[in-house]
């Protein structure tokens, strides 16, 4: 089982608790360490460690990154974790949880700047880089140990002291060969952490993890399956397929290769976009609730055919409206999984927009988007309404169906009632 030391780059043929040349116990172990080669990387607390860089004031201080009172926890370093500090927690919450903390508020462009050197460094690795945020990304590094003269886990392990010498601050890497290993991976030994799952030992790895390890699994979902049976990834293993698809639908197929360490995607070289959206502007100002329902719905459906164009699905939906004295009013809800459907973000929606299309107003605009955006995977059932996956599956179906036979070939009964007004106004 050949070893690396990951500060002076050795290798031992055999398994290695400490480097025999620099005596480092920073050394990692694997019987496939030189063959594997899609890494997935994160940043460990990346705006906090940026704001530590920049005031080494902060080094042994327990830092939170964040708004005001009533603002939440846009993310901590680990010393503000060890009180129990999460991301996303309210920051009344936080403060109560660690009162000691020092709150910095965000600096957009420093941690920008930090991630342009940061992806800069990765591109000198490989040309095969898929970012996932500012501060994440997957790398292909196949093909590249005769031009870098090393292995690929030696190459990521002397660009993870690079970075933490020429950016100051450090990564966690996990690798294996595909993408949902090396993400899981890299979630083991946080933080300034390398870990290492090859596929031939992944239904060993995960048999007894909780179904919710899976990443990609919500809490929803995760408590979904553990009333069907399903605590443990072993449980998912010891079912068909079959079971799994109709149980939970296409989600069902998901489970099955995720449990297995089964992850066909490549890493994709294009930039995820970070929100699509559409949105009309009316002829004449609207007042009634029953037609900005009706252009809601053609909206929803724009946003759905992009979203699903570039291959992504959102968690954050948002609804515009413009009054006729150009007001730009907003209302967004967070869903617990990502979606590129017409008919969810429809049903998310209309009730945003009955709340507002009240009384005597008049809008003159209405808008759709879809942000915070991720890879598209297949359909989440709906854990409160599950005629969505019958929804979604005709939804699918009528995709098929405009990909193959035009845009024309399906259409819903209210864009049929739209297309007759718009001839009867014309």
């Amino acid at each position: 089982m050949p070893s690396m030391c990951r500060d002076c780059d050795t290798i031992v043929s055999d398994f290695a608790e400490q480097c025999p040349n620099c005596q480092s116990y920073r050394v990692v172990s694997h019987p496939e360490l030189e063959t594997l080669s899609i890494a997935h990387i994160d940043c460990d607390a990346f705006f906090a460690a940026v704001e530590k860089r920049d005031n080494p004031e902060l080094k042994d201080k327990p830092v939170i990154v964040g708004g005001g009172k009533r603002g939440v926890v846009a993310t901590c370093c680990y010393i503000a974790r060890l009180h129990g500090v999460r991301s996303a927690m309210p920051m009344f919450k936080a403060l109560k949880a660690c009162p000691e903390a020092v709150v910095v508020k965000p600096r957009r462009e420093a941690y920008s700047a930090a991630s342009k050197q940061i992806q800069e460094k990765f591109r000198t690795l490989t040309p095969t880089v898929q970012m996932l945020s500012v501060d994440e990304g997957f790398l292909d590094l196949s093909g590249t140990t005769r031009l870098a003269g090393a292995f690929p886990a030696m190459s990521l392990s002397k660009l993870a002291r690079d970075v933490e010498d020429e950016v100051g601050i450090t990564i966690s890497i996990g690798l294996s060969e595909n993408k949902f290993l090396a993400k899981t991976a890299s979630e083991l030994d946080k933080p300034r952490g390398f870990a290492v799952i090859a596929k031939s030992e992944a239904v060993e790895f995960l048999a007894d993890k909780h179904v919710g390890f899976l990443h990609g699994v919500g809490k929803q979902l995760a408590k979904k399956l553990e009333r069907d049976g399903f605590r443990y990834v072993g449980d998912l293993q010891g079912s068909e397929a079959r079971e799994l698809i109709r149980h939970y639908g296409e989600t069902g197929l998901w489970l099955h290769q995720r449990s297995q360490g089964i992850d066909n995607r490549p890493v994709r070289t294009d930039t995820i976009r970070k929100s699509v959206s559409a949105e009309r502007t009316f002829e004449t100002d609207i007042r009634s609730y029953e037609i900005l329902e009706d252009r809601l719905w053609q909206v929803c459906e724009e946003t759905a055919i992009r979203a699903k164009r570039h291959d992504v699905e959102g968690s954050t939906v948002t609804l515009k409206l413009k009054t006729k004295d150009f007001r730009t009013l907003t209302r967004s809800a967070t869903l617990s999984s990502g979606t590129n459907l017409a008919n969810a973000l429809f049903k998310i929606t209309k009730p945003l927009l009955a709340r507002e299309a009240q009384g005597d107003r008049a809008y003159r605009l209405i808008g759709v988007g879809l942000s915070h955006l991720q890879e598209a995977r297949f359909d989440n059932r709906d854990l409160v309404d599950p005629s969505v996956e019958k929804r979604a599956k005709a939804e699918r179906a009528s995709d098929a169906a405009r990909s193959k036979f035009g845009l024309s070939s399906v259409v819903t009964g209210r864009s049929i009632k739209l297309a007759a007004e718009k001839a009867r106004e014309s």
